[in-house]
């Protein structure tokens, strides 16, 4: 089980897609020594210019299900017709080299390591409005009108949970967010809390109605 001096250094990094998670951690290792991503373990297939241990460990069904039985992820979901897992052996190989390790997951995900690791320090990022959320999403060029409406319901439903986390940042201005990632993670600089009053805007606009 992973100690208690390593438990500072494991935070989890949550947000809806397009909320920018991913540009920020890229950003956040890149220009920092001594942090880095957890890399999970997935059944998918390798895609192009895809590194194994790098973008992913690819494992076969018949291993991960091994991994499932030696209790060997932190937590673990099956996507479509693929697992992906965060292996919790991993992690602590990276948390016993001094490195400071971020989990990218979603909120379920979340959950399942805070129940397991209690001193795990969360982080969620939310965008400054659902039509900025939507810009970006459509700003991909990739997807269908099906497939974005989909993930803006999905993005809700993402967004719901942001109350389950210790820190929330808003990724209005990308080096604003960055900065304040870096606070929270590195320790150097300040983090500044959304103001209540901002916050319950900004969740009126982003939550669904009901």
């Amino acid at each position: 089980m992973i100690n208690n001096m390593n438990k500072t250094n494991l935070f989890i990094v949550s947000a809806p897609s397009g909320a920018g998670k991913t540009s920020l951690v890229k950003a956040l290792v890149d220009s920092t020594q001594n942090v880095v991503v957890s890399v999970s373990h997935t059944t998918r297939d390798m895609r192009p210019g895809e590194v194994d241990g790098e973008n992913y460990f690819f494992v076969s069904y018949e291993n991960f299900l091994q991994m499932i039985k030696q209790d060997d992820f932190l937590e673990y979901a099956k996507v479509f017709d693929h697992f992906y897992g965060t292996s919790q052996s991993s992690v602590e190989e990276q948390l016993d080299q001094g490195l400071k390790v971020i989990l990218e997951i979603d909120w379920q995900g979340a959950e399942l390591v805070r129940e397991k690791i209690h001193g795990a320090q969360s982080i969620f990022i939310l965008p400054p409005s659902k039509a900025e959320l939507e810009l970006r999403l459509r700003g991909r060029g990739q997807d269908s009108e099906e497939i974005i409406a989909r993930r803006m319901k999905d993005a809700e439903s993402e967004m719901s949970h942001f109350e389950e986390f210790d820190y929330i940042i808003l990724n209005d201005n990308f080096d604003q967010a960055l900065r304040e990632l870096t606070a929270l993670v590195v320790g150097e600089g300040e983090f500044h809390p959304i103001g209540e009053d901002n916050l319950r805007v900004l969740t009126e606009d982003l939550l669904p109605k009901h």
